[in-house]
């Protein structure tokens, strides 16, 4: 079984990143039915590591407007969602519960480098799941850089031991203020078949 053209178009083809939005709002239950989509992504050992923080208010978009870059700011003020794709350093401890086969936590606990490695790679894997699932959902997504990681760490995730991967806004995008797409390179410049 393969995607349809109508679902490859949703998801990629014709997806772009957003970064103004129109006056709809993004509800709870779409943001609990993007994570329960999310979620089935793979990660390794299904470590799960990401953490996922929806700022939905403007209180808590404004708590995170002095840690944003300058070119940042409007775009994220004005989402209706804004998520902090962070993940748990110490995501092993949830490994004899979601990975029960073997004992993989002896694999992370003590080893605090490819703990961090590991949490770091597969948390921004779902941070992509994340994109791809609000997509699927009808939403856009906004995803960035463009801030101080430990601004944000210090304001959000003190005493967690999460630590901030990237941005993402969230909501229906406004595609009349879109730049045509840019160009990506061709297979024969990014790929190898070996």
């Amino acid at each position: 079984m393969t995607l349809n053209d109508d679902a490859l178009n949703l998801l990629f083809r014709e997806a772009r990143t957003h970064w103004q939005w129109r006056p709809e709002p993004v509800t709870d239950d779409e943001l609990h039915a993007v994570y329960d989509i999310l979620k089935n992504g793979p990660t390794s050992a299904n470590s799960s590591p990401a953490r996922f923080l929806f700022l939905r208010t403007s209180e808590s978009r404004a708590r995170l407007r002095p840690a944003l870059s300058e070119g940042n700011v409007e775009k994220t003020m004005s989402a209706p969602v804004t998520v902090i794709v962070a993940y748990d350093t110490r995501f092993y401890d949830r490994l004899p519960e979601l990975f029960p086969h073997a004992d993989a936590r002896s694999w992370f606990a003590g080893n605090e480098k490819l703990a961090e490695e590991t949490a770091f790679r597969n948390g921004t894997l779902q941070g992509a799941y994340l994109i791809l699932a609000a997509r699927a959902c009808g939403l856009d997504a906004g995803p960035m850089s463009g801030f101080d990681r430990a601004r944000v760490d210090e304001i959000f995730l003190g005493g967690t031991g999460w630590k901030s991967n990237f941005l993402v806004n969230l909501g229906h995008g406004d595609a009349s203020v879109l730049y045509p797409r840019a160009p990506r390179l061709p297979f024969e410049e990014a790929c190898r078949l070996l």
